[in-house]
């Protein structure tokens, strides 16, 4: 997919452009360091997307966009590692790891305003509208993670309750950018509405999807590490699901291997028990029902055919292999 390729050395390409001053070194060069970490980019490639979706002749450039998505995605990642003790990130050293907490905490605040600077860079009247919805989905994506810290120390979460979790953790942030690229295009509210509802519905298919990797995935293609959830006893989805299906005695194996001090012996007794629970493929099937709910939301706007570079991109996006 050419258009792949060409959207994502654009944002990259305009990463390594990104202003940034020589001084302090230690606040601006983790933000250079993650910035060359690269990553898929399909926040800023939506938004991208979706604005040339509605605007043919390019009146209005979405990069500053699509720019203010990625870095504020970043952004979240640097706090979430560090919050979730996080060593590795894109197969390479998180940024608390490689320098302190401390920078680490200053670097992603200091993304955050550049955000916002290049969502400043429109007109004021686009420039108020991609705010609202940004500021909408900053303080969503901050509930979906003290959700998600929330669930660590609770035994039983329901799957609704997960699902409430990774929509505001995740999945507003990729339906925030099919708005905000619609928003530059000139979409009318209706268009807005069922893209972000496509970009909802296909996040947290997204989201099931990382949870599957982070156990299932290969090392070198996910940039995690292996089993990363399980070791810090998260609520993923697979761990609720494994949790409505085990009986007694299932439940108490699962409380062992949860206090294993052996990693390995911990990883591989509970993906044992994933399988006999049959875990994984229900975890695949509810990802797949999301995934078609965003579909159909792309057939309400006429995108869902091969022709369209969001319905190639989701077909993409489902096929991450483990």
């Amino acid at each position: 997919m050419d258009f792949l390729r060409d959207h994502t050395n654009k944002i990259n390409k305009a990463l390594e452009n990104t202003e940034l001053p020589e001084y302090p070194n230690n606040l601006y060069d983790p933000l250079r360091y993650f910035f060359r970490l690269g990553g898929k980019r399909i926040r800023p490639i939506l938004t991208l997307l979706a604005a040339e979706r509605f605007d043919k002749n390019g009146v209005t450039d979405p990069i500053q966009a699509a720019l203010a998505v990625e870095i504020f995605h970043n952004f979240s990642l640097i706090h979430d590692d560090i919050m979730d003790e996080a060593p590795v990130r894109r197969g390479q050293q998180t940024v608390h790891k490689k320098w302190n907490q401390n920078i680490a905490i200053l670097s992603g605040d200091v993304m955050l305003v550049k955000a916002y600077q290049y969502l400043n860079a429109y007109s004021p009247e686009i420039a108020n509208q991609l705010i609202k919805v940004f500021n909408k989905t900053a303080i969503e994506v901050c509930e979906g993670q003290q959700m998600d810290m929330d669930f660590e120390k609770i035994s039983n979460v329901t799957r609704e309750e997960y699902i409430r979790m990774i929509t505001l953790k995740t999945s507003v942030l990729l339906g925030c950018a099919l708005q905000m690229g619609a928003i530059v295009g000139g979409a009318n509210s209706d268009e807005q509405s069922d893209l972000y509802a496509y970009g909802m519905n296909m996040g947290i298919a997204f989201q099931i999807q990382d949870d599957l990797l982070d156990l299932y995935g290969d090392p070198e293609l996910v940039g995690k590490q292996v089993g990363g959830d399980i070791i810090a006893n998260k609520n993923t989805l697979l761990m609720v699901v494994a949790k409505e299906a085990a009986n007694e005695k299932q439940m108490s194996t699962l409380d062992k291997l949860s206090n294993e001090p052996n990693i390995a012996k911990k990883i591989e007794g509970i993906i044992a028990l994933f399988k006999t629970l049959k875990v994984q493929e229900n975890c695949l099937e509810l990802m797949s029902d999301f995934y078609e709910k965003a579909e159909y939301y792309l057939n309400k706007i006429g995108l869902n055919s091969s022709e369209s570079a969001l319905y190639l991109l989701t077909k993409e996006l489902k096929k991450r292999s483990y």
